[in-house]
């Protein structure tokens, strides 16, 4: 989901107050570049252990210019026409492949809807369009990217909070350190939930014992369903312009192109 627009990339929210995650104040002032990143670091990592929270897994991290480079360029993502978009969010192999996975796991969409209301080609389009049905969730580590953007003044408060639920996350043992890697910007796994969305909205659908947005198809599909339900999802509403469900795309992505791209590829899907 990325602020981002999501639950995602542009998107603003209300920050979750949750176990381990204050929200506090640190003490080291935010930065436009590098050169007060090693200071505000330490910290955040002191406060954050008076706290009770393990900071382990930021040893060793840097200053990422990478992530900074792509946050200050994120509105060319969402350039053009809708059909351009879609052409390279949505393309015709991808409406095939989803009509494909809702016929090869009819079942577990079913279960799905029954509990959460939402429709299968919902879930099919946001998995698509976020990460091409699970092959591109992204291999980087999500503690470099978010604390380099909890440090960053553009949105200091809202990626602070997005590491202090990361460090949670880790440190209740829902998904270890090593495996938590997403795309760039701390989202985790194949619908690419950030880190609070993920303390909030994460569900063990398979009944293993871990709430699994990383391998297991039923986790991550059933956890995208209650993050919709979560935000007023109306069961079996329509989700075109105009219809019951539409202003919960919102909810996922505050871009509008994308917004109608998901709306567009779930109605393809459907047909």
């Amino acid at each position: 989901m990325a602020v981002f627009a999501k639950g995602k990339i542009f998107a603003a929210a209300a920050f979750a107050m949750l176990g381990l995650s204050t929200g506090s104040v640190y003490a080291a002032q935010c930065g436009n570049d590098g050169s007060g990143f090693a200071a505000w670091l330490q910290s955040y990592k002191a406060e954050a252990k008076a706290r009770g929270i393990d900071t382990a897994p930021l040893a060793g991290i840097k200053y990422d210019t990478g992530v900074i480079r792509i946050d200050r360029n994120q509105k060319g993502a969402f350039k053009g026409t809708l059909d351009q978009f879609m052409a390279r969010r949505a393309p015709a192999s991808y409406v095939k492949k989803a009509k494909s996975l809702w016929k090869q796991n009819a079942g577990l969409f079913a279960k799905i809807e029954q509990r959460y209301g939402v429709q299968p080609e919902v879930l099919l389009a946001i998995w698509g369009m976020e990460t091409g049905f699970g092959a591109n969730s992204g291999n980087k580590s999500v503690f470099q990217p978010l604390a380099t953007l909890a440090y960053d003044c553009r949105r200091s408060a809202f990626f602070t909070n997005e590491l202090d639920s990361a460090l949670e996350i880790a440190q209740k043992g829902y998904i270890s350190a090593n495996q938590m890697k997403g795309a760039g910007f701390g989202e985790l796994g194949q619908t690419q939930f950030l880190p609070s969305k993920y303390l909030q909205y994460a569900v063990d659908f398979d009944g293993d014992g871990h709430r699994d947005l990383i391998h297991s198809r039923s986790d991550v599909l059933a956890s995208t369903a209650n993050f919709l339900k979560g935000h007023g999802w109306r069961a079996g509403g329509g989700y075109g312009p105009g219809e019951v469900n539409y202003a919960m795309w919102n909810e996922w992505n505050r871009a509008t192109i994308y917004q109608q791209a998901l709306a567009r590829f779930a109605s393809q899907i459907a047909n």
